[in-house]
């Protein structure tokens, strides 16, 4: 039933392969193992969720930063797996990945194609949440990121309201992450 045809470990292959550093593929790995925990919690209430391209997905949404670490960096890697002919949703995890989602006018100003960046699917935005709560390969609160979303762009830009919003969205789907967790 998935429209997913990589394996984890495969797409840790892929990652590596085309040349993101260790530190990334670490990212990677930490935003794939929150998102799928968040994508089992929410199949376990009932949602329709492809588990395993929440995982893939996750593995893959930085793959752009083999070739830059700015905001293009979700572009470059729709365009690398475009062209590895990975399945669109994929391609779609990778390009709306950034922030909670970039308006075409936003977009425009980034010199990015003028398009919406937003996490339209529940898998998207999943794999979107889970980055905003890893920074490096560390589960953080979503202040934290907040905080640098701020310091970054300024305490009154869009995308501060849009990772909060995300933050709203999700939080009531997967719950507190300290709720389980022993506080390690």
């Amino acid at each position: 039933m998935s429209n997913n045809r990589l394996s984890a470990k495969m797409a840790l292959q892929l990652i590596s392969k085309v040349g993101c550093s260790k530190c990334v593929v670490s990212h990677c790995g930490a935003v794939s193992k929150l998102a799928l925990k968040f994508a089992k919690i929410c199949k376990n209430k009932g949602y329709a969720v492809d588990i395993d391209l929440v995982e893939v997905g996750g593995l893959l949404h930085d793959i752009g930063r083999s070739k830059t670490h700015d905001v293009i960096h979700a572009v470059v890697g729709a365009e690398i797996a475009k062209s590895l002919n990975l399945p669109d949703s994929i391609v779609s995890i990778i390009e709306r990945h950034i922030g909670g989602g970039i308006s075409s006018e936003e977009a425009k100003d980034l010199g990015l194609p003028e398009k919406d960046y937003f996490p339209f699917t529940l898998e998207e935005k999943l794999v979107a949440y889970a980055d905003k709560l890893i920074s490096g390969s560390s589960v953080v609160p979503i202040e934290y990121t907040i905080k640098q979303f701020s310091k970054q762009l300024g305490a009154n830009h869009p995308a501060i309201d849009r990772v909060k919003k995300l933050h709203e969205e999700l939080f009531l789907l997967v719950g507190d992450l300290d709720a389980d967790s022993n506080h390690s």
